[in-house]
């Protein structure tokens, strides 16, 4: 399918994943239940949000959106007639109207309605439309005018739904390659590594994707625990809309590494956060993993010139964990960081420099006594390059792959698959989809040895034309953690972004019928 060049509304809006009908399994754990109880199906149903690209004139987008083969046994839960293969579209989120003035201008009122018009019937119009299973497909925007999408799949298309934004901004304070998956709409979310700093410019963009407000609230904390801010707390986000919050202006504190702890008090949202260095460039901040005991952050890339931990233990008890590299062949502690101590209620923050080494790696975090597995997020902040020439890219603590998942927008050169197995062997399955424009797919089997990381260039799909996603699936062993680094060289700076891959979720656990056919004697 040919990209198609858009000129969209502006706003700040999304995309979500979301299930009817059943629960979605924990990522990266099987469908676990009794023998004959349960069942695993694929989902039927699934949504994502994006937020909206970039506020630069500068900057080029493109969507990417894909479903993995193999899930033909969704049929649109027995629907009949156009349609009951399943659809899955994307489309611009409606903008943020503001309220604070009430129009009495007849002329001024009836342009606003037709404004008002104009923007839905546009909003009603899909970007995207994946037509079936195993071919992306793309669209491309230029510009600060680059919409936030909403999706719905259905049917087939459901299970595995995927997609992406990637933006390249070549000047400016925003300037870098900004990659961020869309992301499931939830009521909590975590981030580690945002900042109120003179030099940052962090916006969290909170999207709505349901017909009805959502109220959330943001807490920060830094070093010395909460930071005071009374303007965090009862942000309304609009029905189907998104709002875009400069954290610096939530407080008047100046920190540099804070934990922002993002909330609903009723609805939900799509959360994640655009972080913007006046050194190092910018890049999107995704929600890290729930507070855990132990943690994994993968793919660390070889030339990386500066990596920076940063922790924070949401619960009452302090927490000790050994900070471990998975490197190419072993694990072993950085000289001087072995061990990071995260007082209850406070972010603390590691500098590991150039870790890595010229090899590529995945950062582990395990609790120093086995028996106190005290809960905390985390997040790295990766920079390659040095100077002026510095680009910044984030990994949060993520699932693992599970039974499976897929990033999308790869091109024709740039991947590179990183596959972590923190605590055994584990073997894994590597295909690579048809290209958004013509190519056959491919499939890899690879061996991840337990402590270790592997770090692969894709084989691009023969006769590529377009963009191409990766799947990756759990065989055997494991549990593995993955991540998809993107470089797109711009005048002389080796741009790139991150991308973590938990499971898809793309199955759910259905209990299945029981019928007790025993009858009682008169």
């Amino acid at each position: 399918m040919k990209s198609t060049h858009l000129s969209l509304i502006a706003g700040t809006v999304a995309l979500a994943a979301i299930t009817g009908f059943a629960t979605l399994n924990a990522p990266g754990e099987p469908a676990a239940a009794e023998a004959g109880s349960a069942s695993s199906l694929p989902v039927e149903r699934s949504s994502l949000v994006c937020p909206a690209p970039s506020t630069s004139d500068l900057a080029e987008t493109q969507y990417t959106s894909y479903t993995p083969p193999g899930s033909e046994t969704a049929k649109g839960g027995g629907a009949k007639g156009e349609g009951a293969e399943g659809t899955a579209e994307l489309k611009p989120a409606l903008p943020v109207l503001d309220d604070d003035e009430v129009e009495t201008d007849p002329k001024k009122v009836k342009k606003a309605e037709e404004a008002a018009k104009k923007a839905k019937a546009q909003a009603d119009k899909p970007v995207l439309a994946v037509k079936e299973p195993g071919t992306p497909v793309l669209a491309e925007a230029d510009g600060s005018a680059a919409p936030a999408l909403v999706g719905t799949a259905t049917g087939r298309l459901a299970p595995g739904w995927a997609a992406q934004q990637t933006t390249t901004v070549t000047a400016g304070g925003a300037r870098g390659l900004l990659g961020v998956s869309c992301t499931a709409p939830d009521t909590d979310f975590w981030f580690p590594g945002v900042s109120t700093a003179r030099s940052r410019q962090d916006y969290v963009h909170l999207t709505n994707p349901d017909d009805s407000a959502a109220v959330a609230d943001i807490e920060l904390f830094g070093a010395k625990g909460a930071v005071t801010s009374e303007v965090g707390d009862g942000i309304t986000v609009p029905a189907r809309s998104s709002v875009a919050l400069l954290l610096s202006t939530l407080t008047d504190e100046a920190v540099n590494d804070l934990t922002a702890h993002v909330t609903t008090r009723s609805g939900r949202v799509g959360g994640v956060v655009l972080t913007a260095d006046d050194g190092s460039g910018a890049d999107w901040l995704t929600a890290a993993a729930d507070p855990s005991g132990t943690l994994v952050m993968p793919g660390i890339p070889a030339d990386a010139t500066s990596v920076q931990l940063v922790a924070f233990a949401p619960g009452e008890n302090d927490a000790d964990v050994k900070v471990q590299l998975m490197g190419k062949n072993t694990t072993f502690a950085p000289a001087g960081n072995d061990t990071l101590h995260i007082k209850s209620g406070m972010t603390a923050t590691i500098d590991l420099k150039d870790i890595t080494r010229g090899e590529p790696g995945s950062l582990r975090l395990t609790p120093v006594e086995k028996n106190r597995a005290t809960p905390i997020v985390a997040a790295l902040r990766v920079v390659r390059g040095t100077g002026a020439k510095q680009e910044i890219a984030y990994i949060p603590a993520t699932g693992p792959v599970g039974a499976r998942a897929s990033v999308t927008d790869n091109r024709a050169k740039g991947s590179t698959l990183s596959l972590a197995a923190p605590a055994a062997t584990a073997k894994v399955k590597v295909t690579t989809s048809a290209g958004s424009g013509g190519g056959e797919p491919a499939v890899e089997t690879y061996t991840v040895k337990a402590g270790t990381t592997t770090a692969i260039t894709p084989k691009p799909p023969a006769g590529l034309k377009g963009a191409y996603a990766l799947t990756v699936e759990t065989v055997s062993g494991g549990p593995v953690h993955a991540s998809r680094a993107l470089v797109l060289p711009e005048g002389g700076v080796q741009m790139f972004t991150i991308q973590t891959l938990p499971d898809d979720g793309g199955t759910v656990v259905v209990p299945s019928a029981r019928q007790d056919l025993s009858v009682l004697d008169d």
